[in-house]
């Protein structure tokens, strides 16, 4: 909206005359440059005759000061609305990207207004449609800083929350439950790679202590006198106590063909002793807590359960496609948090797992995009 008395100011008046001089009032219906004209300007003064300065040099394509190669250069934390899925089923989301470029050691730095004019590119190339999928976004954004940044490797990291609609499992009540969505992708001019993946919570039971419990009630029923067979019926029927962790597992798969990422969610939660959920009531609660001790599971097995699962869902992909699997599970009883990782492509998976051969090494992140080779 016009101030009501912008028609007298000439300091308003006057850059917007230089700017849009036949831009019109609604007020008095003059345009910028006639109300400017009517007004005295002898306090204004101009700062600048002309912002477009020519630059001498383009101090980033010069030499650096220090002859060394930069792995990664780039801006991060770029948040952006985007458009994700078919037109069947669209959704919107509030991401987040970090977009790399790799130097060679004769270039000072990256021009770092071109990463933000790569991803405005990319973006409008579907501004009246959706992408199809956010790792493809992700994969042609390397691309084309590879192009606009005139750089051998670019890399690109997007990370959003995913909302699903779900069910408590014994109340019935509609919840909406909030996971990681994750792409990366790298593009070199020879080529490009990119990988989707998921991060879950879920509850996991320690079966250490749990086995502990168990050896500690057959001693106190043995003392109480009751028989072996009626002590093992007890135990098998009897939920045993043990101390629970918050599981926390990230899941990647890198490949060009369509991995779903509610998939890759159902996958993780089965993994996990139980699932857990953003609202619960006391039947949910009991089923949850009956669940997990009845399934107890090191950060370890968690980890290798998502690695079977993964194996055992996706026959279809090729041998090449690449899995990467992070378990953390934050403990309750200690003063710390425990870890597991396990990667490899989905070849070397399915031979260890389906077969039993021992692979002495498997294939790494880096290694499958192609980061660990030699620019030149």
């Amino acid at each position: 909206m016009p101030h009501e008395r912008m028609s007298k100011r000439a300091f308003v008046l006057a850059p917007l005359a230089e700017i849009a001089p036949e831009v019109v009032d609604p007020v008095s219906g003059k345009t910028a440059q006639e109300l400017l004209d009517s007004v005295s300007q002898d306090e204004i003064k101009k700062v600048a005759t002309n912002l477009h300065i020519p630059l001498d040099r383009d101090i980033q394509s010069g030499q650096p000061a220090v002859h060394v190669h930069l792995g990664r250069t780039g801006v991060v934390s770029i948040r952006k609305a985007i458009l994700i899925g078919h037109m069947d089923d669209q959704q919107w989301f509030d991401a987040t990207f970090d977009l790399y470029a790799a130097l060679d050691p004769t270039q000072a730095g990256a021009h770092m207004s071109r990463f933000s004019d790569a991803l405005e590119e990319v973006i409008e190339q579907f501004a009246t449609s959706s992408w199809p999928q956010i790792e493809v976004l992700a994969e042609q954004m390397a691309k084309t800083i590879v192009e606009r940044q005139k750089v051998a490797r670019a890399e690109v990291y997007i990370r959003t929350a995913l909302p699903l609609q779900k069910w408590t499992p014994v109340s019935g009540r509609r919840t909406q439950e909030v996971y990681g969505l994750i792409a990366q992708a790298v593009a070199t001019r020879q080529g490009s790679r990119r990988m989707v993946g998921v991060e879950v919570e879920g509850m996991v039971a320690c079966p250490c202590a749990q086995d502990m419990v168990r050896s500690f009630a057959r001693s106190r029923l043995q003392e109480e006198g009751f028989p072996e067979d009626v002590i093992a019926k007890m135990l098998d029927v009897t939920p045993l106590a043990t101390h629970n962790q918050r599981g926390r597992a990230t899941l990647l798969i890198g490949t060009d063909q369509n991995v779903e990422a509610k998939d890759l969610i159902n996958l993780v939660e089965r993994a996990m002793s139980s699932e857990n959920y953003a609202l619960l009531k006391r039947p949910d609660e009991l089923y949850i807590v009956n669940k997990a001790h009845s399934n107890p599971r090191f950060v370890e097995d968690v980890a290798r359960e998502i690695m079977r699962g993964v194996v055992e869902k996706y026959v279809e992909l090729p041998d090449d496609t690449f899995v990467s699997v992070r378990q953390r599970n934050e403990e309750t009883i200690h003063k710390y948090d425990v870890e597991a990782e396990g990667w490899g492509t989905l070849g070397e998976l399915r031979s260890e797992i389906l077969d039993n051969s021992s692979i002495e090494r498997h294939t790494t992140r880096e290694a499958w995009l192609g980061l660990t080779e030699l620019v030149k």
